[in-house]
């Protein structure tokens, strides 16, 4: 990323990424949304702590995952009084989606979806959004070991996953 590109360039930039990402937290296409969108909203409130010369993705997935966490335990405690939205989920799909490369994708999502937080975390970051261990350690707070087993753990079950459907 070219340093003179002012913040809100290089933010409009990562978009496509940070929306990749919330989708692996969110496993939903609606959250992962709400979370693209409160990320961006508290980069902008937070512009001032950034540091120029870093790394900004780095600093958004961190703000990310930090929402994230934060939406998780909101709707744990919404979920005792509210009831589920798993049947408005599917209004408006659209059944002739047959291509194969959607047919695919889905297969991959739903198996990601299945794999334990931790390791769809890791997945993620270093096989979907090209994050290396270190880095990946640094932003997850983890061990570089832990990254890598975790990393190694999803990838089998990833493939054990696909293979059996």
């Amino acid at each position: 990323m070219d340093r003179s590109e002012s913040f809100e360039d290089q933010l409009a930039e990562l978009l496509p990424r940070m929306r990749r990402f919330a989708h692996a937290l969110s496993k939903n296409r609606s959250d992962a949304d709400d979370l693209a969108q409160a990320t961006v909203e508290r980069a902008l409130r937070s512009k001032a702590q950034w540091q120029a010369g870093t790394r900004l993705d780095s600093w958004l997935y961190r703000i990310m995952r930090n929402l994230w966490i934060d939406m998780v335990r909101s709707r744990s405690r919404k979920e005792r009084f509210e009831a589920p939205e798993d049947e408005a989920q599917n209004l408006g799909e659209d059944p002739r989606d047959g291509m194969d490369a959607a047919l695919d994708l889905q297969r991959m999502m739903s198996a990601m979806q299945r794999l334990p937080e931790e390791q769809r975390e890791v997945v993620a970051l270093i096989l979907i959004e090209g994050f290396g261990y270190r880095e990946t350690a640094e932003l997850l707070d983890l061990p570089i070991g832990t990254v890598s087993s975790r990393l190694v753990r999803g990838r089998s079950a990833l493939l054990a996953m696909v293979g059996e459907s």
